[in-house]
């Protein structure tokens, strides 16, 4: 029951305080069987789920990928309805978000996005601003590489423009060129569907991020599933690159 494993991890501590997910599994076995469009729709319900579940457990922070760059390469019919979905929900929850304490962000390469996307986003990214419970950030049009491609660009034209020093640039200047800059790094992946690659997610960010791989497509994710990973994650010891003698 979940209603146990939430008690599980509250009794260990120690809860993830940043947990990033690749919501992978829409347009698998579950397609095949109700068609693709229901698999993003059931998806949704599992946002919920994982939102839920979030502010249940006390995580502070959670980061979902939601679209990639690579959206772009499938039909244009599919593309159009999964877009669709995002303003959907967006118009729909932020009412419900605003009043559980969820502040809402998007990041991405928003500017190639429709109009009608670009308006839903700012309604649910200003119709949340000042949640104190859950910073929920959506992955919209975005990828790991593209991301560095642009913090690139954005140091060279500061270089450019007489404003940094080459000399100085650092692990900190480059963080802060990132879409997620002033967020700490994610503590926890979770990648549903139970492929074991990253997907061009969070390259810089997850260096040292834990991983849980679940075999669970994503429609039929639910907050169980979240406990399951956390629980997992509070039985680790992390050494963030660091070997420990024996």
């Amino acid at each position: 029951m979940p209603y146990d494993r939430l008690r599980r991890i509250r009794m260990r501590g120690g809860v993830p305080r940043h947990v990033a997910v690749i919501m992978d599994g829409n347009g698998r076995g579950h397609a095949v069987a109700h068609g693709r469009h229901s698999g993003h729709r059931e998806g949704v319900q599992a946002v919920r789920e994982v939102v839920e579940g979030a502010l249940d457990a006390g995580i502070e922070i959670l980061t979902l990928f939601a679209c990639s760059t690579d959206e772009g390469r499938r039909s244009g019919r599919e593309v159009a309805a999964l877009m669709g979905l995002l303003q959907r929900y967006a118009l729909r929850e932020r009412d419900a978000l605003r009043e559980r304490g969820v502040e809402v962000h998007v990041l991405g390469d928003l500017d190639g996005l429709d109009p009608s996307i670009r308006d839903a986003i700012a309604t649910i990214v200003e119709g949340t601003r000042g949640g104190d419970a859950l910073r929920l950030n959506l992955m919209i049009s975005y990828g790991g590489r593209e991301e560095l491609v642009h913090a690139a660009r954005t140091l060279m034209d500061r270089v450019r423009r007489g404003e940094l020093d080459p000399r100085l640039i650092d692990d900190d200047v480059v963080e802060d060129a990132l879409f997620t800059r002033g967020l700490p790094h994610p503590d926890l992946l979770i990648r549903s569907s139970g492929d074991f690659r990253i997907s061009n997610f969070m390259l810089w960010q997850i260096a040292y991020t834990e991983l849980h791989v679940t075999p669970v497509v994503w429609p039929r994710f639910r907050r169980e599933h979240l406990f399951d990973a956390v629980l997992d994650f509070q039985g680790r010891e992390r050494r963030y690159g660091r070997v420990h003698s024996s």
